[in-house]
């Protein structure tokens, strides 16, 4: 007879309950929180709330085998240590972009470790860079105003042409007017 593994219902359940959190989700950014108060948790998970991002405390094993199971990028080397996921499900820039910034005001008691976004594992170092480009609102707004500068320039060129045949016959009546 085969030797057949006990399976603890306890942990089964607890694989369960972080494929629940981390849900569709596509991007997720892997953070060392040792050293953090309770105030200082849930001001960062009050403010990735407003970005639509959840921060949840982990254990590594069981967020490993979530991600193996969810059929997502290996992580395991972001997965050791005191480990919390910032789990991304709108504008992970966004997210990454407030992860830095709360590092600045927290100092060393927060640490990016890396991230996943989509099918990318970023280092400690790609998730800084990551936070420096435009949020997608930002794109959007250059994209609309780049769509809107041709249409505007091209009103402006009219109205110009227009206004200068105005002037140009005032010019002509007043000199008309003054022989």
């Amino acid at each position: 007879m085969a030797y057949q593994p006990k399976i603890n219902q306890a942990k089964t359940e607890a694989v369960e309950d972080i494929k629940g959190i981390l849900g569709n989700a596509e991007d997720f950014f892997f953070t060392n929180y040792r050293g953090l108060s309770v105030a200082q948790i849930t001001t960062l998970r009050h403010r990735l709330r407003e970005l639509g991002a959840d921060y949840h405390v982990v254990k590594n094993n069981y967020a490993n085998l979530a991600f193996q199971q969810l059929g997502k990028k290996d992580v395991s080397d972001l997965l050791a240590g005191p480990t919390a996921v910032a789990v991304a499900r709108r504008d992970s820039g966004a997210v990454a972009k407030a992860l830095v910034e709360l590092i600045k005001e927290l100092g060393d008691k927060l640490e990016v470790k890396g991230g996943l976004v989509g099918e990318s594992v970023f280092d400690a170092n790609q998730v800084n860079a990551y936070s420096k480009l435009p949020s997608r609102l930002e794109l959007y707004a250059i994209l609309l105003g780049t769509m809107k500068a041709p249409v505007q320039n091209l009103a402006i060129a009219l109205n110009g042409v227009a206004s200068k045949l105005v002037r140009t016959l005032q010019a002509v009546a007043d000199q008309k007017a003054s022989e």
